[in-house]
């Protein structure tokens, strides 16, 4: 009954002074809102990255050329290593392999250019990646075999140079200079920044080797992409290529010269990232709500003073120093957990904004706001309230009657 009317006491107290108490809850509020805004939108940004990730497949496997800082020149990985992984009896994990050159060229088409990511491919970077055109055909093998100057754009790269992303067939375009007959555009995947997968073209991979993407080996390749049977598979298809690149490139275990990365690796390495940033944010966010905190103490330490003659009556009649004390930790409190409370609204206000600026973007991303979040902002802002209403309180109950209603 007592913590009741010490709240009701303390309601009042706040209300004659609303200017004062709504100044000093503004610390809290932003912030909370901060925290609430900045952990959601990481959130969101992490389900974004890993949704992206898992679109592509979930049992791919990514061979790079290189492998631990203790290997020397390492061997490039060839056309006739993927053709080697590609071997039912070598690797019967395997359903598909996409060796892969890539660079960068400028394309340009009727008076526009843009620098873009070129990749040369084959025919199986189609079902291996899962990529479809919205028209045309993909590269097929004629077009390996003829060294075809044709091109596949992506609808970035269609819209920046033709403004539109439909009835570009046997539209030209130049590459580094260079004539190439567009057989096709390629379905939206989105993403921003490096990992835009509409800002790109692909062109055959003897084109690539022959005329644009030149390297030291003519059957050198970037990158090989192996499709597993199945995501359980990933395991087994991941020792077999090792096993296979290990007795091409006659390399003993532990001195790989390649690395092997499957779609858990990424996940893994993309929820990490995106987990220690939005820790790191929301742990500087949430260091206004210890200025709001002091702020807090502050007001307190005057609203002590002000009602000093108050305290000493209140003693002189009877109250005893722990009615003092859950008053003032009463008002405290309340400060910070209204402060919380508007928080957790301004904070959701935030990331809605947030969400539709990255949706004008065109790099959606959708804030998740959890129950676990609001509970532990608004539980951490009153604890603030009682931590730093603490000391302001502890110092009222201690005031001596007599002196107190001296007290001028």
């Amino acid at each position: 009954m007592i913590i009741w009317q010490s709240i009701i006491e303390a309601l009042e107290s706040l209300s004659a002074n609303k200017l004062r108490s709504s100044l000093t809850i503004i610390g809290i509020v932003i912030g909370v809102a901060a925290v609430i805004a900045i952990v959601s939108i990481g959130r969101g940004a992490q389900n974004t990255i890993t949704g992206s990730i898992q679109g592509i497949g979930t049992n791919l496997l990514f061979v790079f050329s290189g492998g631990s800082e203790n290997v020397r020149n390492p061997k490039p990985l060839t056309l006739g290593d993927a053709q080697a992984i590609a071997d039912p009896f070598q690797a019967p994990s395997v359903a598909g392999v996409a060796p892969i050159l890539r660079g960068t060229a400028e394309v340009s088409a009727g008076g526009n250019s843009t620098n873009t990511s070129l990749e040369g491919v084959t025919p199986e970077y189609s079902p291996v990646r899962n990529l479809n055109v919205t028209e045309g055909s993909f590269i097929s093998q004629e077009n390996i075999l003829g060294r075809a100057s044709v091109v596949l754009l992506g609808t970035q790269v269609a819209d920046d140079l033709f403004g539109r992303a439909e009835g570009l067939v046997g539209e030209t375009v130049r590459i580094e200079g260079q004539p190439f007959r567009v057989i096709g555009v390629l379905e939206s995947k989105g993403g921003s920044g490096f990992n835009n997968e509409d800002n790109r073209v692909l062109i055959p991979l003897s084109t690539a080797q022959t005329r644009l993407l030149r390297r030291a080996n003519r059957d050198q390749v970037d990158l090989v992409i192996a499709q597993a049977t199945s995501a359980e598979a990933v395991p087994n298809a991941n020792a077999e290529i090792s096993q296979i690149l290990r007795a091409r490139h006659r390399t003993d275990i532990g001195a790989d010269d390649f690395t092997i990365l499957t779609q858990e690796d990424f996940l893994t390495t993309a929820e990490t990232i995106t987990g220690v940033l939005t820790v790191f944010l929301g742990g500087i966010a949430a260091i206004s709500l210890l200025v709001g905190g002091i702020g807090i103490m502050n007001i307190m330490l005057v609203s002590v003073t002000e009602r000093t003659r108050e305290i000493g009556l209140r003693k002189a009649m009877g109250a005893r120093r722990v009615d003092i004390l859950i008053q003032f930790l009463a008002e405290s409190s309340l400060l910070s957990l209204f402060g919380g409370l508007i928080g957790v609204g301004l904070g959701a206000v935030i990331a809605s904004i947030v969400e539709r600026i990255a949706a004008a973007n065109g790099t959606p991303i959708t804030p998740a706001i959890g129950v676990d979040t609001i509970l532990l902002a608004t539980l951490f802002s009153t604890a603030v309230g009682l931590f730093f209403g603490l000391y302001p309180a502890n110092r009222a109950a201690g005031l001596e009657p007599v002196e107190a209603l001296r007290y001028e």
